[in-house]
């Protein structure tokens, strides 16, 4: 009997083990999750949006994962009673800049075959989101939304119901790896340490995944840097300026997209996340520091060479953070008609982003092996959406090849 460990009940490790609970029935499968419950970090403080697939690189996993993804995850939801809406996406270009970089975003969503994307005029963009003002666009009617906290509570389920294990409260402490297993130590609520053995690990740590490699003997780099995601929510009185997504054209000189405004499942219309690196890999708040981690961000070669080239968009990001009327005033390039009285402050999330020595930030989801242990080195967003994919691959291309 194959015994497997996963380390992290994110949603990607929860799509995984139940991967193997389907395709492998002769493994038993043991999640260890360091939290009182699944889904606590990036999964629980993420945006709600299935992505279409439309910025990806064509050929690389973020496209070819995230195509495939969103065909299970839309199955899935149907199949458990989950929510699924279809509320479609608008890119807004508000210059002409942004216009001609529209011929690319085309370009990428047919290469990725992705469903009904349209080019549209100002008159277009109307039709769509009465209240957005832009030169031009592009629109995207299978982006959807969904619940990822509920998602991954019943991936949870399925993998007990089918014999797995999820041990909540069983923090890592130590890997190791032996001729014919490999070892992992963890802790438990009441102080006590335990030790599992498995014929196979697969780290799905998220925004520790890089320390928990360096565990497992994997090479420092790539780094994990979280960047901290601070969004306002629309007051409910102005939510009818939002029907759907709407979005900034990307900027392909800067890591990340800007303020941008997200319908929600349950009814919120959220604006935001801008992006600044934070002083704690679970830095929700700006008061949220830890020195040890702290440091070993700062320690990075790779992170004074990002600061040096994108130095003048970290101020930007930094002014975001710190104004309703900046960040107000950034929503206002899509909406005009929302202001700050428009918006109060929401719950941040931190995005786990893996930095290599040079200072670029992965570009794809990136998985390594170490003898027994595999670790999900890089997996951003659009790493919800695709997850049952990301498991389906992980299962046939790493695990069981």
């Amino acid at each position: 009997m194959e015994r497997i460990g996963i380390i992290g009940g994110g949603i990607v490790g929860l799509a995984l083990a139940r991967w193997i609970t389907r395709n492998r029935p002769g493994a038993r499968v043991t999640v260890l999750e360091k939290e009182d419950a699944v889904a606590r970090h990036q999964t629980g403080h993420n945006s709600g949006v299935v992505h279409a697939g439309l910025y990806y690189r064509p050929g690389s996993l973020k496209a070819t994962l995230c195509r495939r993804g969103t065909a299970l995850l839309r199955e899935y939801c149907a199949e458990h009673g989950l929510p699924f809406e279809q509320v479609g996406k608008v890119l807004v270009a508000t210059g002409s800049e942004d216009a001609a970089r529209l011929d690319d975003i085309e370009r990428r969503a047919e290469a990725n075959g992705v469903p009904g994307v349209r080019r549209l005029g100002p008159g277009g963009l109307r039709e769509i989101e009465p209240h957005v003002r832009g030169v031009g666009g592009v629109h995207s009617p299978s982006t959807a939304i969904t619940d990822f906290v509920a998602v991954a509570e019943a991936l949870a389920d399925d993998v007990r119901r089918s014999g797995g294990r999820i041990v909540l409260g069983a923090p890592v402490i130590a890997l190791r790896q032996g001729a014919d297993d490999a070892e992992v130590l963890t802790g438990d609520p009441r102080g006590e340490r335990v030790r599992r053995s498995f014929d196979r690990v697969v780290v799905c740590g998220g925004l520790h995944s890089d320390l928990l490699a360096r565990m497992a003997g994997a090479p420092a780099d790539p780094r994990i840097v979280p960047f901290r995601g601070n969004y306002h929510e629309l007051a409910p009185g102005s939510r009818y300026l939002v029907r759907g997504l709407i979005y900034p054209v990307p900027d392909p000189r800067h890591p990340f997209l800007g303020v941008h405004l997200t319908r929600h499942v349950h009814g919120e219309v959220s604006a935001g996340p801008n992006a600044i690196p934070a002083a704690a890999r679970e830095g929700y708040r700006a008061r949220d520091v830890r020195a040890s981690e702290l440091a070993d961000t700062l320690s990075a070669a790779g992170f004074w060479r990002l600061a040096r080239r994108h130095w003048s968009r970290g101020v930007r990001e930094a002014a975001v953070s710190a104004s309703a009327a900046v960040f107000a005033r950034h929503a206002r390039r899509l909406v005009p008609a929302i202001t700050g009285a428009d918006l109060r402050p929401a719950p941040a999330g931190v995005r786990a982003q893996a930095l290599s020595p040079s200072g670029a930030l992965l570009d794809d989801f990136a998985v390594d092996t170490y003898s027994r242990i595999s670790c999900v080195r890089n997996a951003p967003s659009p790493a919800a959406t695709a997850s049952l994919a990301i498991a389906e691959h992980l299962g046939e291309h790493v695990l069981f090849s």
